[in-house]
């Protein structure tokens, strides 16, 4: 039986590519702009410098995974790119948490993409993993740098 819903998965895969582009973009820039700021600042209250890196990196997640669930909530639009199966009636919100337990791999596995979308989820999965280790290897740096003075 022949699959008519290429444009489907076309439409996903260049949603999700543009997705994961502005996250990374986001997360580069975002650990960039804070470790310079945390060099600059005064050697005064150097913990502190770690405190709110946690801070910034926190955000710059919470941002990330806003960015998918959006995505995925106007791929939705689209019946053919899929559905949220465990979300009815499915709302932003929804998305968003969806995006939250795939980012962070935490999977509870009360709601579930099904159909095209699921290649989102898996290249988000991935993402997140990704930045998670980055921020945590990030943050064992700026703790390495200022912790101790």
């Amino acid at each position: 039986m022949p699959y008519h819903h290429w444009d489907a998965n076309i439409l996903v895969v260049a949603v999700t590519l543009l997705a994961v582009g502005l996250v990374v973009l986001i997360h580069y820039e975002g650990l960039s702009t804070l470790s310079t700021w945390m060099a600059r600042r005064s050697e005064h209250h150097s913990r502190r410098k770690v405190l709110y890196g946690i801070y910034v990196v926190l955000a710059l997640h919470t941002v990330e995974i806003w960015i998918f669930g959006l995505s995925v909530w106007l791929l939705l639009k689209y019946p053919e790119s899929g559905n949220v199966a465990g979300a009815h009636p499915l709302n932003l919100f929804d998305c968003v948490y969806l995006s939250a337990v795939t980012y962070t791999t935490v999977g509870f596995g009360d709601v579930a993409p099904v159909g095209a979308i699921r290649f989102m989820a898996g290249t988000m999965a991935l993402t997140g993993f990704v930045l998670l280790t980055w921020s945590a290897s990030f943050t064992y740096l700026e703790m390495a740098r200022f912790w101790r003075k």
